[in-house]
């Protein structure tokens, strides 16, 4: 089969699209894919460095979550997934090749309504926010909710579905086009991160209380700002460093405001803990998915043998929402 390999740590053009073996044979619950699209993600960029290496046994090659069609069953999957069926799904690697190996406790069915390439930009997103967001920070209806990179393939979902539930959305993103789609999207307060000062706005527009909770990808250089913009019982989410891993913050306000700090990934979970997450995702999103409540926004496809000029655009930050691949 064809698949992307990392020919070396480095800048996008070590992504080369070679021959290579076949997944092994199925073990015990997994399904073989014929991969339509895959998403691509901003960690596949770290991995690329060598900086987000993927789990113990996992597929060498990029891509979290792709698209496809069920080529083969191993033992033991559950009588719901048969061969032929359209599937999306949240994976550990391999998702930019043509042919990858899932847990059948990670295979969602393709949302009615959604393309089968489509479909391929919602496991990430959807598993990411809806395991931090609502089954963490447990944001509630009623609530406010800033989302820093609204733009972005996680912000474009999570201000949808978080306006779906009835909750007041803020975001941050760097340009006027950007702030535009996330106001399009169902942002009620958007904010231009390079020329305002994002703590000062939130206080105006709650009246000096600040928000319930905040899903922040820039870590470090953010943290303090983050916690200066939180409410009462505030809780802050981080999913990502962009801005740095390291901090020093003055605690005096999360002991005031009994705020809470959550993190965390999805990669590295288990295959039980990712299996619960995507349950809940089926259970909770995908009605509002086949709704036309949250709609996947894919902003632009590349065959796999331009994976490069993908990660390229990823790293440029131009793009609003996801970027897919297609075998």
């Amino acid at each position: 089969m064809r698949a992307v390999v990392i020919t070396r740590g480095g800048g996008p053009e070590v992504l080369e699209a070679q021959d290579v073996e076949d997944p092994a044979p199925l073990g015990e619950g997994e399904v073989l894919l014929q991969v339509a699209a895959a998403g691509v993600n901003r960690a596949d960029t770290l991995q690329r460095h060598g900086r987000h290496p993927p789990p113990a046994g996992a597929s060498p090659y990029p891509g979290l979550e792709c698209s496809g069609t069920i080529l083969a069953l191993g033992p033991n999957v559950p009588s719901r997934w048969s061969v032929g069926d359209k599937v999306c799904a949240l994976l550990s690697g391999g998702g930019y090749a043509e042919k990858v190996v899932v847990p059948a406790g990670q295979l969602l069915p393709v949302p009615e309504g959604v393309s089968l390439t489509v479909a391929a930009g919602l496991p990430e997103v959807a598993c990411t926010v809806w395991s931090t967001v609502f089954m963490t920070s447990h944001l509630s209806p009623g609530e406010s909710f800033l989302v820093h990179g609204g733009s972005s393939g996680i912000g474009t979902f999570a201000i949808q579905i978080a306006k779906h539930l009835g909750i007041k959305v803020f975001v941050t993103a760097g340009s006027e086009e950007k702030l535009a789609a996330c106001k399009d999207l169902g942002a009620d307060v958007c904010i231009n991160y390079k020329t305002e000062d994002f703590v000062e706005r939130v206080k105006q527009e709650t009246n000096g209380k600040g928000v319930d909770v905040i899903l922040d990808n820039i870590g470090g250089s953010y943290l303090q700002r983050n916690l200066n913009s939180l409410g009462v019982d505030g809780r802050l989410f981080i999913i990502g460093f962009q801005g740095g891993a390291v901090a020093e913050v003055n605690l005096q306000a999360v002991f005031a405001r009994r705020l809470t700090i959550q993190a965390a990934g999805l990669r590295g979970r288990s295959p039980a803990n990712k299996a619960q997450i995507v349950s809940e995702v089926e259970k909770n999103v995908w009605p509002a998915v086949t709704a036309g409540k949250v709609k996947p926004v894919i902003y632009q496809t590349f065959p796999l043998s331009e994976a490069a000029e993908a990660h390229r655009l990823m790293e440029a930050s131009t793009h609003i929402g996801k970027i897919l691949l297609l075998p």
